[in-house]
Order: C-alpha cells, then sequence, then structure tokens
C-alpha cells in the first residue's frame, strides 16, 4: 500500500482484515449468507440460530460440519456449515418474511417488514434483577479493547465482550460485523449450555442497532452498552424487552436510555445532577 502522512510517502505491506462469505444450511437446505471474518464460525452458527429464534439449546442441534466448499485446486474453503437439527426441531419457513442473505454491516437485510424482525425472546429480560455499578459499566471499554488482538494487527474489526456485573470478562469475540461478534458471543454461551445469559454485560463496539438490541434480547441479556449511539428503533425495543441500554459510554460518562434502575449510581453524583436539572429550570 502507499502511505501517506503529511508530506511524506512510502509503500509498504499491511495487515488488513479478512472477510469471506459462511453459507448455513440447514439439512442440505441453503438458509442465510453471511460476510464475516473466519474463525469461531461454529460459534457464529449457534448464535445466529438462537439469535433468530430456530434453537433455544446446544441440545437443539443434533450436527454440523463444514462442507461442499472447494477452490480451484480442490481445498476446502471452510465457507460452507451444514447443521443438523434435533428430531421435532421445527425448520423455519424462510420464505415468509425474511431473505436471509446479510452483509458484514447489516445484519437485518432483507427483512420484509419491522414486525417481522420482532422476535420474541423466550427469556424474560424485564424480570432480572443484576445491578451494574456505575464505576464497573464506565471500565468496560477499556477492557474490551484491550482484549482484540486482531483488532490491535488490522483497525478493522468490531468486538463483542460479554461481561459479568463485577466486570469479569467472559467472553470476546471479533468480526468485520457488529451482528457477527454478538452472535459469535452467544454462540459461545449457547455450546457451553449457558443461556439465558442473566446477570451479564454486552459491550459492543460502534453503534447499537434494532438487531444487536434484539439479539441480547433473545439471548437473556439485560444490560447492553456500546460505545456509540443507538438507534430509535434499539431504544424503543429496549423500553418494550426490559433490556438496560447504555450508548456513548467512553471516558467518565454514559447515556442510559433504558432500564436505568439497573445501574448503582453514586448518591453524591446522582445529587450533582439533580441539582444540575434543578437549576436549569
Amino acid at each position: 500500500m502507499l502511505r501517506i502522512r503529511g508530506a511524506h510517502r512510502s509503500t509498504r505491506p499491511d495487515t488488513v482484515a479478512s472477510e469471506e462469505p459462511l453459507e448455513i444450511r440447514l439439512d442440505g437446505t441453503p438458509l442465510a449468507v453471511t460476510m464475516r471474518t473466519p474463525g469461531h464460525d461454529f460459534d457464529l452458527v449457534h448464535g445466529f440460530l438462537a439469535t433468530e429464534g430456530v434453537i433455544t439449546s446446544r441440545e437443539d442441534i443434533a450436527a454440523l460440519r463444514y462442507c461442499d466448499s472447494v477452490d480451484d485446486e480442490g481445498r476446502n474453503t471452510y465457507n460452507v456449515v451444514d447443521v443438523d437439527l434435533a428430531p421435532g426441531v421445527p425448520v423455519p419457513d424462510t420464505a415468509l418474511d425474511r431473505n436471509f442473505y446479510t452483509t458484514s454491516s447489516c445484519g437485518v437485510c432483507g427483512k420484509a417488514s419491522i414486525d417481522a424482525i420482532r422476535t420474541r425472546s423466550r427469556f424474560d429480560v424485564a424480570a432480572d434483577d443484576v445491578r451494574v455499578e456505575l464505576a464497573t459499566l464506565l471500565a468496560l471499554p477499556d477492557r474490551l479493547r484491550a482484549a482484540q488482538e486482531v483488532f490491535e494487527k488490522t483497525g478493522g474489526l468490531h468486538a463483542a465482550g460479554l461481561f459479568t456485573a463485577d466486570g469479569d470478562l467472559v467472553a470476546l469475540r471479533e468480526d468485520v460485523g457488529r451482528h457477527n461478534a454478538v452472535d459469535k458471543v452467544v454462540g459461545d454461551a449457547v455450546r457451553a449450555g449457558r443461556l439465558p445469559l442473566a446477570g451479564h454485560v454486552l459491550m459492543v463496539s460502534g453503534r447499537t442497532s434494532f438487531e444487536l438490541t434484539q439479539k441480547a434480547a433473545m439471548a437473556g441479556v439485560p444490560v447492553l452498552a456500546a460505545v456509540s449511539a443507538p438507534s430509535s428503533l434499539a431504544v424503543e425495543l429496549a423500553e418494550s424487552s426490559g433490556v438496560t441500554l447504555v450508548g456513548f459510554l467512553r471516558g467518565d460518562g454514559c447515556n442510559v436510555y433504558s432500564g436505568a434502575g439497573r445501574l448503582v449510581v453514586p448518591a453524591a453524583e446522582l445529587a450533582d445532577h439533580v441539582g444540575e436539572q434543578r437549576a436549569q429550570h
């Protein structure tokens, strides 16, 4: 690549994030294609199927394997995963409400309507009584960033990290797509038999979309935090599903858009805030 820094020019090699298609099949029938960063593919498949409401636990999958994907020299590209659902698990009818093609930047591309993507979670997220200290929450962006090994080399990947309410990192996944990173984290939990993810915080890089909020609710996550802004639909869904939604989590502050009761804010700081509000009026 040509590197330009002010008046200085140089030619040098660079490391970029890998992006390749992954086709997900159910019993040999194509279900979805997503552009992803290769790695933790079985986590991605488990998480995708769980957050789409196809499965609820690892027992719903009888087997899965890489298959039928070779390059010009006959080598396996590992870009197709075929899933055998367990007996009694219904196969979704994709013809009714969704074209399952997704890109690395938009996990809901092809959704027919807003109603079609309001998948109902099987878990009562609103009933989760977890409490998170403000100081713990404010420390999560740095902990997420410190664990991003591939981002350190490429600068081109999103991350999703699952933390306990005390701020301990449980799992972290990176991907070119925010929704893929979340699916990989959820899939890791599915494979380990840890759903629902009650009492946890899901921290994501970038912004919070409707789909990321839906994935959190489908996995039973009570707190979803991001370093950037949420969308209006993300806020609406968080409120209706009982998810605490935090945005602009950086430095010493954040915005809490829903479920603020789960955040433990020191009394003095809260009093100062109330005083500021009164002063403004």
